[in-house]
């Protein structure tokens, strides 16, 4: 006998039912946290929001990774609006953009409060 649970929902029937605009702040918002969901290029950022553009060499500088492995955790910091590079003669200078930080703490704050207001009306109704 075939077992029949709660219906699952998938990636691609969830975001199919969006708008467009919605599609691409979720996906936007996805490849931002993809992006951070890794301690090589945490540390990079908290490298880079120090101050200054940095070279790939500096940022190499005291670890163990080589400079191509720094440059693919920058390419997908990059590709997540986290940080820009800019070439300067033979090498490229990489900082920090703050803007995607910002946009994902606000983020996360509504979803903070959507959970709080949850667990208030569910607080409430357990007390009924």
């Amino acid at each position: 006998m075939k077992e029949v649970g709660p219906r699952k929902w998938t990636t691609s029937v969830a975001m199919s039912s969006l708008r467009p605009r919605a599609r691409d702040a979720i996906a936007s918002r996805a490849l931002l946290f993809a992006a951070l969901g890794d301690e090589t290029r945490l540390l990079l950022i908290g490298e880079l929001s120090k101050g200054a553009a940095r070279s790939i060499s500096e940022l190499t500088e005291g670890s163990s990774l080589t400079r191509q492995a720094i440059t693919k955790h920058l390419r997908v910091l990059e590709g997540a609006g986290l940080v820009q590079g800019t070439r300067v003669g033979r090498e490229s200078l990489f900082e920090f953009r703050p803007g995607p930080i910002e946009q994902a703490r606000t983020y996360l704050e509504c979803v903070s409060d959507q959970w709080a207001q949850a667990l208030a009306r569910l607080k409430s109704f357990v007390e009924r």
